[in-house]
């Protein structure tokens, strides 16, 4: 859901008739006020996600984000991303509010390999949630690393293709995973 459609959706719950009588400068202003807080009190970063994608660019792979969003837009994402010295890495960004669709659609993941001229059985997703990450890349096509504190062994029968606790530990995984 587009982040304005959150902002209406706050509007109309203190008024149903309040979203139509809100202009679009003000509605502009309203949906920066909501998604803003994400630039003044930024999440925290996996401390090896840097030297991960770097090892992984370096060696070839093209790297693409898939996500879905909540409060804070792509276009805020992106900022953020930026800040953090990780967004030169991904080659293509696809966010669930700028496309219409959200994982464990396979749909968003499909988009995203087009973009990069990518093929779905040559591709590992890696995300931390089971359903959205894990059973929508599966129902895509792709191979799955999820990032979690469980061994692959406690994932259950819907399990990834490998599981890590960290980022700093995606490059050996995917070398795993290719050879």
């Amino acid at each position: 859901m587009p982040v304005a459609d959150h902002v209406r959706a706050i509007l109309a719950a203190v008024d149903p008739g309040l979203p139509k009588r809100v202009s679009a400068d003000i509605m502009s202003m309203l949906v920066d006020a909501y998604s803003r807080p994400a630039l003044i009190v930024p999440p925290a970063v996996d401390e090896g996600a840097l030297e991960a994608l770097e090892t992984l660019r370096g060696r070839g792979y093209t790297l693409a984000l898939v996500s879905n969003i909540m409060r804070t837009p792509g276009a805020t994402l992106r900022k953020l991303l930026e800040r953090y010295g990780l967004l030169r890495y991904f080659t293509h960004t696809t966010f669930s509010d700028e496309v219409g669709v959200r994982k464990p659609d396979p749909e968003i993941f499909a988009l995203t390999l087009r973009a990069v001229g990518g093929e779905a059985e040559a591709a590992v997703h890696v995300g931390d949630d089971e359903i959205l990450d894990v059973q929508g890349a599966r129902a895509a096509g792709m191979r799955v690393i999820q990032v979690t504190s469980l061994s692959l062994q406690a994932l259950g029968a819907e399990r990834p293709d490998a599981a890590i606790p960290r980022l700093a530990a995606l490059p050996a995984a995917i070398a795993r995973l290719e050879s």
